[in-house]
């Protein structure tokens, strides 16, 4: 299984150790030292890395099920647009919070437009929510869509449209960005920009970024306020960059990391959505652009210590602030990316309330 199909199916200091138990843990666990080359690579001993000890135990059984499932190719399949592995996830939400979903056209695009079974809460009534949904640009529709709007539009009684915005490789940049700035001008019409958020995970929380951007660039009001979930806004042939494409791949979706040195011929990212796409253009890679990202609304960023994205959504949120920009980084220890998609368990109900109150503070009224 090719690093690219984990990526889109699915789509982390030395320490000193003080004492004599500390000492005989070093002396029985670490085969050979760790080796320093003079350009400040770091070559490090095969290791065994153990669930973390501050999950929950839902958290701790959900992370060794993910890892065993992100090993077997057919649990990464999609029938329908839904990867095998998350099926049980959506099962179980629509059982749980059994939203209303009325699929429809909005700005001559295909939506699925949810709200909670009791109805929108009055303190909502003007606010919606956008929804880019994961997947790397090939997929994962509805089974994305659905898993990062259920809980969302049933917890936080709010209006939650996802995008079908059109993917690769059958599609290529600016397709999904065109789609989304369509479905914002058609709600431009029912609700002010002050009101509107955007989120995303992984595909979805770039593409969030990306369509920020294209808002400025064609003079559309920027949103009240977006969420950039299990990404960051920058990329790289491996992922999304930084000491996350070798750190976290292994122990949250049991990747291999890449060979180094890299080969200088990759290219600057994988995804066929991005072909022939300029990885300067801030309307593609946002983070390359402090002009841009100085212009962004409050920004929410969520990550997980052994999410892939780490790095960058690290490196999104520093620029940011440093940008004068209000962004919020929300990291779980011990927990992958998308890591969310299964409600049943205490990390993902943390992380929507999260979400809600990041949005309900700064939309407005």
């Amino acid at each position: 299984m090719s690093g690219l199909k984990r990526i889109v199916a699915s789509l982390v200091a030395p320490a000193l150790l003080l004492g004599p138990v500390a000492k005989a843990f070093a002396q029985a666990s670490m085969p050979s030292v760790i080796q320093v080359d003079d350009d400040g690579t770091v070559h490090v001993p095969a290791m065994a890395v153990p669930v973390s000890s501050m999950l929950s135990a839902e958290a701790k059984a959900y992370l060794t099920d993910h890892l065993k499932a992100m090993q077997d190719p057919e649990q990464l399949k999609q029938v329908a647009g839904v990867p095998v592995f998350m099926q049980g996830y959506l099962a179980k939400a629509k059982a749980t919070f059994a939203p209303t979903m009325v699929e429809r056209q909005i700005g001559g695009v295909h939506v699925l437009d949810y709200s909670p079974r009791e109805g929108v809460s009055r303190h909502n009534r003007k606010r919606v929510l956008i929804n880019l949904h994961g997947g790397g640009f090939m997929g994962c529709f509805p089974g994305c869509a659905e898993l990062e709007s259920i809980p969302v539009t049933a917890i936080g009684k709010v209006r939650v449209v996802s995008v079908d915005y059109r993917q690769g490789p059958a599609h290529v940049f600016p397709a999904a960005s065109e789609d989304v700035a369509a479905v914002y001008r058609e709600l431009l019409k029912t609700y002010p920009a002050r009101n509107i958020g955007i989120y995303g995970c992984s595909a979805g929380g770039m593409l969030t970024g990306m369509a920020t951007a294209w808002f400025q660039k064609h003079r559309l009001p920027r949103p009240g306020a977006i969420g950039v979930f299990c990404a960051g806004l920058t990329t790289s042939a491996f992922g999304f960059g930084g000491d996350a494409d070798y750190m976290t791949a292994a122990i949250g979706d049991a990747r291999a990391a890449p060979v180094w040195p890299a080969d200088a011929q990759l290219p600057w990212t994988a995804l066929p959505y991005f072909k022939g796409a300029d990885p300067k253009d801030p309307t593609v890679s946002p983070g390359s652009s402090d002009e841009t990202l100085r212009q962004f609304p409050p920004t929410l960023i969520i990550s997980g210590t052994r999410g892939f994205e780490l790095s960058s959504a690290v490196k999104t949120h520093s620029r940011l602030v440093a940008l004068g920009v209000k962004a919020d980084l929300h990291v779980w220890e011990g927990l992958f990316h998308g890591f969310f998609y299964n409600s049943d368990i205490p990390e993902s109900l943390e992380a929507y309330d999260v979400m809600l109150r990041f949005f309900d503070a700064h939309l407005g009224r």
